[in-house]
């Protein structure tokens, strides 16, 4: 599991309080705890860029200044519909023995006989909600595609988690490899998964 740290203020509530922190350049957000009071933060795009634009799932050591200091994960981000900008974001604190609900990143790994035969690997689902405690939660979920065949379809329900339960239905759909179309072969279409190392790190 990847570590990354932000730092983060105290920031006022309301429209007008809220607008003026975006107003001097920062992202408003809200850390929250079960059993604990919601504090109101606010930090810089550089800080929480590492946690958004990210294929893994991190713990987040959260810093807030004042003597707030709390392992979490993002729990929510909202994006501004028309600039793409991150407007808002949310952070759970994790409790040690208390299972989370997250979504993790799921990466294809090898290439599918399939692919090899002109087939076409369609990846369809890309993150998968899983509660877990803390201590289990997984950077991302690997599905070794290499021998599947045109065809064949890998469901959810075929998942071997251990420890982490997925919260989602088990007839859904991960990766299939279908026959190409005649659209396909007159564009001459060939698509392969993502490759990952034995690190989990993408091959170039």
């Amino acid at each position: 599991m990847s570590d990354i740290t932000i730092s983060a203020q105290r920031r006022e509530t309301g429209k007008k309080a809220t607008k003026a922190v975006r107003k001097q350049g920062f992202i408003p957000g809200v850390f929250y705890m079960e059993g604990n009071e919601a504090v109101p933060i606010a930090t810089t795009f550089l800080a929480l860029r590492s946690a958004v634009y990210t294929s893994e799932t991190h713990v987040i050591h959260l810093k807030v200044e004042g003597g707030i200091s709390h392992d979490c994960v993002l729990k929510d981000i909202s994006f501004d519909p028309v600039t793409d900008n991150i407007v808002h974001f949310d952070l759970l604190g994790l409790k040690a023995g208390h299972k989370v609900t997250v979504e993790v990143p799921v990466v294809l790994v090898g290439q599918a006989i399939g692919a090899r035969d002109g087939g076409i690997v369609q990846h369809n689902l890309h993150k998968i909600r899983v509660e877990c405690l803390p201590k289990d939660m997984p950077e991302h979920i690997e599905v070794d595609v290499t021998d599947m065949k045109i065809g064949d379809i890998f469901h959810i329900g075929q998942l071997a988690l251990g420890n982490i339960r997925s919260l989602e239905h088990a007839d859904v759909v991960v990766v299939s490899v279908m026959a190409p179309t005649v659209k396909d072969l007159e564009a001459g279409v060939a698509t392969e998964p993502e490759v990952v190392n034995e690190k989990g790190k993408k091959d170039a």
